[in-house]
């Protein structure tokens, strides 16, 4: 059983990460993070040269279409040295740590740029109280949040409210 964490522990940074597919051959298009502060970052990334794959049933699940990538996008190395320099010495986490821990490696191996941070699984963190509670919370807060795009900031928004509203005392911590 993970432990509740105790009322002083701070609020988590999250990150989120939006890619061109959902298999081999895709990549981060977009990084969006929520810090314990609550200031969110949110970097469209234009695809590097050898990014060419792309899936349109994930375009449909995040709305970003190439062509915006293309004239909207930071550069690769430009998102990961800025990455770096908001995150940097934090430990930041993800709900989707798999997918977007490929996605962000790809992401820096291509700046050719050493990530400075370090990115955990959210499920580490969460007690058997909050994943029992995840669910219904997470529905709630997106009720709350009034946003439906699927957008990485948003995401990252949802994920730590529900994160915090799911602690036993939930609704005083938010």
């Amino acid at each position: 059983m993970t432990a509740l964490r105790a009322p002083h522990d701070p609020v988590p940074a999250v990150i989120d990460v939006e890619a061109s597919g959902f298999g081999a051959g895709s990549y981060p298009i977009e990084v969006g993070m929520v810090l314990p502060n609550g200031k969110s970052h949110c970097y469209l990334i234009k695809p590097a040269p050898s990014w060419t794959h792309w899936d349109p049933e994930a375009e449909a699940v995040h709305g970003i279409r190439r062509e915006i990538l293309e004239s909207r996008g930071a550069a690769v190395d430009e998102v990961a040295r800025t990455l770096n320099q908001v995150l940097r010495g934090q430990t930041v986490y993800s709900d989707a740590w798999g997918h977007d821990r490929s996605w962000l490696a790809r992401l820096f191996e291509e700046a050719e740029v050493s990530q400075h941070f370090r990115l955990e699984s959210l499920r580490s963190l969460l007690s058997d109280y909050q994943v029992e509670r995840w669910q219904s919370t997470r529905e709630r807060v997106i009720r709350e949040v009034g946003q439906m795009r699927h957008r990485a900031s948003v995401d990252a928004l949802i994920v730590q409210q529900t994160f915090l509203k799911s602690l036993p005392d939930g609704e005083a911590a938010a």
